[in-house]
């Protein structure tokens, strides 16, 4: 007869306690080997040992229930395209886990920053130069999500080709950060004519001279808010008055680099150029 123990044998074999190994058999993650059916004690084998602690695991990272059942599932399919399979599913997941703990420890040092009373975002007052760009111009709806920035993009790439450009850059409204929807440009620099079979969404647009506040933002956008918050902070104590409208110029970006924290975009908070004075 093959090797089999009970439930508390095989609670102290995997650290696993009685009552885990009877919610994992209930959830139908790891089903005894054999159950009485007079008695119903339940009998694990040694080949349930590695399957047991992976369930352990998974369920430590989070993973939903039906997530692991489907990695237990396709990686009873061994080598082959079942354990192929089963291997994304936790490596999706892990990715997951990544970003989630990228985003607490930029939390973490944002809060760091606010509770230091020292701590302070450089901002200037600058005058942006005028510019000829390729521009997509939408009004977006309440509860968007940001694909229209990307389709936004995917148009502007098309129609520049393999041309070489500036960063690229938009123009918002600041009811799309106060209201959740308002106009917004994304743009491309660019000083040749608008290309034949360019889609029709891209229009040429010429940015005229502009006076901002402007403070350089370093990293992913998790804590975007604090460099608006110096920018229009230091453009309310210096009497500027703001126009409708808010830059970002995105100097190196996810188009240029996969590590988020290489990530520099300019914040430019428009101002009216005949409010603005002498700051030093």
């Amino acid at each position: 007869m093959a090797e089999r123990w009970t439930i508390g044998e095989f609670s102290r074999i995997t650290h696993l306690s009685i009552r885990t190994l009877r919610r994992y058999h209930e959830q139908d993650l790891l089903v005894p080997a054999e159950v009485d059916p007079g008695t119903g004690y339940r009998y694990y084998t040694p080949a349930q040992i590695r399957p047991a602690l992976t369930i352990r695991r998974l369920r430590e990272l989070d993973l939903p229930l039906a997530d692991v059942r489907d990695f237990l599932r396709t990686q009873s399919g061994g080598t082959g395209e079942g354990g192929h399979a089963a291997q994304r599913i936790v490596a999706a997941h892990l990715r997951r886990l990544e970003d989630r703990l990228g985003q607490t420890q930029r939390a973490v040092q944002a809060l760091r920053e606010l509770l230091d009373p020292q701590a302070e975002r450089t901002v200037s007052l600058e005058v942006l130069p005028p510019q000829r760009v390729l521009a997509v111009t939408l009004d977006i709806p309440p509860g968007a999500d940001l694909s229209w920035y990307d389709a936004a993009m995917s148009d502007l790439d098309a129609a520049v080709d393999d041309r070489p450009v500036l960063p690229p850059g938009g123009r918002y409204q600041h009811t799309l950060f106060t209201d959740g929807h308002g106009r917004a440009t994304v743009y491309l620099p660019a000083e040749a004519p608008l290309p034949p079979g360019a889609p029709s969404t891209v229009k040429l647009l010429q940015l005229p001279q502009r006076t901002a506040a402007v403070a350089t933002h370093r990293g992913p956008h998790d804590d975007i808010d604090l460099t608006y918050s110096a920018v229009g902070a230091f453009a309310s104590h210096n009497d500027l008055r703001a126009q409708d409208l808010v830059e970002e110029i995105y100097l190196v970006g996810p188009r240029d680099t996969d590590q988020p924290d290489r990530w520099r975009t300019l914040v430019a908070w428009l101002i009216d150029p005949d409010s603005s004075r002498s700051t030093t």
